[in-house]
């Protein structure tokens, strides 16, 4: 009759392993198929840099929180959108932003652009062309308008310079593309820019916009004062001989006077072209944009676009330069959408735009509208920053604290076992195997979370999961010693493993409780790689508790139906002799408790 007794204080152990090894091995089987067998590692770890970068603005109230916030966001969705996945933005102190970039295709140049303050603009366009083409002649159809130039007007000129040619066929079909998008209480494709995009003239320079040209955006004032013969036929020049097909050419022709007209370039990815552009002066800053966003049109048939809302200073700004733009021929009718010096967008504008809302609208995908509507979002940040420390960790460096790292897990995991097996004999054994589970949890997870969400193992990280040793080690202990607490008292091992068990779940909970309570609180209020320590530390203290529940407990309940565990076998770490057992209590649970002893 004691053996159901005794089975339903067991419960039944088997079940919870099996759990166990499930859900081990389903983790396993998920981290090799989907070849995630390694954790991702930081750059302290696997090499990159770090930038610091340190916020500048005329406006000293400028320079707080929430413009920080802001810019922080922008600049990880650039590094991102650059191929960098692991990349970490983080404010520091009141005027810092800390920019951890990992080694990778793309190190490089995202280390370039993270420095360069993030402008967006929006600029009229003077003339375009495909750039490192050669000219082609024009399609007989395109005749009436190809090579027109248009008149001039109070927005700005069509009249391109002599190194800005008609490229006919190619030009065409680039209006089918980014041209080919309009602007309206929505931004249109335009139905000319077939035949006139990148329409010259007689040989003139690019001119200048008369009006509207400048970030205020006033129709009435000149964006910018009358440009030089000299200047003018410098741009002239630099139109003309630039060549966006070479890289060292793409440059941010945009930093110098915003008044001004500047050159840009652009590139068609669906026709495998670059394209150059002589652009007016900013009409509109990319600040004043509050809100864009990909919508899809059901009603119309005019499919995905991009929804834009302006502030009271854009809004008045943009409605003056379309109002000019509309009554342009191509491509003098479109309006340039420049960031960090590219051309992302180049719409054409058919009519007035007013009431601070407009739509682009054209031949776009879902991935276009959508990366559109996130440089409209996110492309100008709120201040100007300097690098002020840029800070390389070459992967050699990276691997050898790596090693180091590994090294001082791999001791502090030899004194662990040294010092079970020396002082708990065969019990240690139960914490060794408990030890190696909580291992390949961990490992298993690591990896699957570094494929997932892109958890980075840092050192700091890897110190987490040393000190999670002790955590794990710490709970063994627990239950192991109040089992010999209740062998000492005389207690048979199997009823000696079930008392022993509600006094040491409550030590273990609390304790881990405090673990993962602190873990939690460091992983909120730090920043950086502190953040990696704290999750780490959550993470092993968590399964630390899986692994006493349905690893330790189930296994210590079969072990002590075995005659080893259960006879007090000298090496069984249990035996009743060494561990100073009462001899009277031993012998009073042989005889029937009939009456209490005092």
């Amino acid at each position: 009759m004691a053996t159901p007794k005794s089975r339903s204080r067991d419960g039944y152990p088997g079940r919870a392993l099996a759990l166990i090894l499930v859900v081990t091995v389903g983790l396993v089987a998920l981290m090799f198929g989907t070849d995630s067998t390694k954790p991702r590692l930081g750059i302290d770890l696997a090499g990159g840099t770090s930038v610091t970068l340190t916020a500048k603005s005329d406006d000293p109230s400028a320079v707080n929180k929430t413009n920080l916030d802001t810019a922080v966001n922008i600049i990880q969705k650039r590094v991102n959108g650059m191929g960098v996945s692991e990349a970490e933005v983080q404010t520091q102190g009141n005027a810092n932003i800390i920019v951890n970039i990992p080694d990778g295709g793309n190190t490089q140049q995202s280390i370039d652009k993270v420095g360069d303050t993030a402008k967006l603009y929006f600029r009229p366009v003077l003339t375009a062309e495909p750039s490192g083409v050669a000219a082609q002649q024009p399609d007989p159809s395109a005749s009436a308008s190809a090579g027109a130039s248009a008149a001039p007007s109070a927005g700005a000129s069509a009249s391109a310079g002599s190194g800005a040619s008609a490229p006919a066929s190619a030009s065409a079909s680039a209006s089918a593309t980014k041209a080919g998008r309009a602007l309206s209480g929505a931004l249109q494709a335009d139905p000319t820019a077939s035949a006139s995009a990148g329409a010259s003239a007689s040989g003139s320079a690019p001119a200048q916009p008369s009006a509207s040209a400048g970030a205020s955006g006033e129709a009435s004032a000149p964006a910018a004062a009358p440009t030089p013969d000299a200047e003018t036929a410098a741009l002239q020049q630099k139109y003309a001989a630039l060549d966006c097909t070479d890289k060292a050419q793409r440059l941010n022709y945009q930093t110098s006077d915003p008044t001004k007209p500047a050159l840009a370039c652009s590139y068609d990815a669906e026709q495998g072209l670059w394209y150059k552009f002589v652009l007016g002066g900013v009409a509109v800053n990319g600040s004043d944009v509050t809100k864009a966003q990909a919508v899809y049109d059901n009603q119309t048939g005019k499919g995905w676009m991009v929804d834009l809302s302006f502030n009271d200073t854009g809004s008045k700004a943009f409605a003056d330069t379309t109002k000019q733009l509309a009554t342009q021929s191509s491509p003098a009718n479109q309006f340039a959408i420049v960031l960090d010096g590219q051309v992302v967008s180049h719409p054409y504008v058919s009519e007035s735009i007013t009431g601070g809302t407009a739509v682009i609208s054209g031949t776009f995908t879902s991935d276009e509208a959508k990366s559109l509507s996130n440089v409209l979002s996110y492309g100008a940040l709120p201040l100007d920053f300097v690098k002020s420390d840029v800070t390389t960790v070459s992967p050699q460096l990276g691997s050898e604290q790596l090693k180091a790292g590994l090294v001082a897990g791999l001791i502090g995991m030899v004194l662990v076992v040294a010092y079970s097996l020396v002082y708990y004999r065969g019990l240690g054994l139960v914490s060794i195997a408990g030890l190696v589970v909580s291992a390949i949890l961990t490992w298993s997870i690591m990896s699957l979370l570094g494929a997932g969400i892109g958890f980075a193992l840092n050192l700091p990280a890897v110190c987490g999961a040393i000190v999670a040793i002790g955590i794990t080690a710490d709970s063994f202990i627990v239950y192991f010693e109040r089992i010999r607490d209740e062998v000492r008292e005389g207690a048979q091992l199997r009823a000696a493993v079930q008392r022993a068990w509600p006094r040491a779940r409550r030590t273990i909970l609390v304790s881990d409780f405090v673990s993962f309570l602190c873990a939690a609180v460091l992983y909120l209020v730090s920043v950086g790689k502190v953040q990696g320590f704290a999750f780490t530390l959550g993470l092993t203290t968590l399964l630390d508790v899986v692994v006493i529940f349905l690893f330790t407990k189930p296994l210590i309940s079969l072990l002590a139906r075995t005659k080893f565990f259960a006879s007090g076998h000298p090496w069984s770490g249990l035996d009743p002799k060494r561990l100073g057992a009462r001899p009277p209590l031993r012998s009073s649970r042989r005889r029937p408790t009939t009456t209490q002893e005092v």
